[in-house]
């Protein structure tokens, strides 16, 4: 059953979170993840793994812009148009134009991060206080980044588990992982998934953690790229109620 529909007749928080990146975003973590060179992307690979997160966003009902769409389209027209013969030996290649995209958005996002690491520099010069996160400029993440570690979990065969309906809900797990972060200060990711919790539960306990960050209550990073994951309570809410 459809997480969204789980989360209706159990009368839940609806959390309907808006996804702030958009498909070009998708296209360059999956790049970054195969470490695929850009010039040269296996297109039957990038459009099955698109699929499955545009499947996966849609079982977390989270808001799918029409943009992820057209992009999906856009990927199979591509797909579909490498696996006919070369025509001529001068044809253009049909990955070409979205390979020009990409680098021109990897461009303008380079050049956004340098922008943001100058602004955050000149902003502890004048800083009466540092914090440990101010320090070592640790690397907040993005929704794909917290959905491909939620993927390797779900891919785990999951235990057989009867869960009683009224004991699942958003504003119990919020709650919960409010609890363990004004407790730990910092947790890892999978410190928040129980081994043998059941998929409905692992889906429910993720969308409090998106809800938390939503809010700017809880934060999500890395130390270091392709590091653990940890989440952090926000300074200024270690003593904040949340519901």
């Amino acid at each position: 059953m459809p997480a969204k529909i789980v989360l209706k007749y159990y009368k839940m928080i609806q959390v309907n979170l808006p996804v702030f990146e958009g498909p070009l975003d998708l296209l360059l973590h999956l790049i970054k993840q195969n470490k695929i060179d850009i010039y040269d992307i296996p297109i039957a690979l990038i459009t099955k793994q698109y699929l499955e997160y545009l499947e996966l966003m849609k079982e977390l009902d989270l808001e799918i812009a029409s943009e992820f769409l057209v992009m999906a389209a856009t990927l199979i027209y591509i797909k579909s148009k490498m696996l006919l013969p070369v025509q001529e030996p001068e044809e253009e290649d049909p990955r070409k134009e979205l390979v020009e995209k990409l680098i021109e958005y990897q461009n303008f996002k380079e050049a956004s991060k340098i922008l943001k690491e100058r602004y955050e520099v000149w902003s502890l010069a004048f800083s009466r206080s540092t914090s440990k996160q101010e320090e070592f400029f640790l690397e907040e993440l993005n929704i794909f980044d917290l959905l491909q570690a939620l993927k390797k979990i779900l891919d785990k065969p999951q235990p057989r588990i009867y869960v009683p309906k009224e004991t699942i809900k958003v504003e119990e797990k919020i709650e919960q992982i409010l609890n363990l972060l004004r407790f730990k200060k910092s947790i890892d990711f999978y410190e928040l998934f129980k081994y043998n919790s059941s998929k409905l539960e692992i889906i429910v306990t993720f969308l409090a953690l998106l809800e938390l960050i939503k809010l700017r209550i809880a934060i999500a990073y890395q130390e270091k790229p392709f590091g653990k994951i940890l989440i952090n309570l926000e300074e200024r809410n270690e003593n904040r109620n949340y519901l």
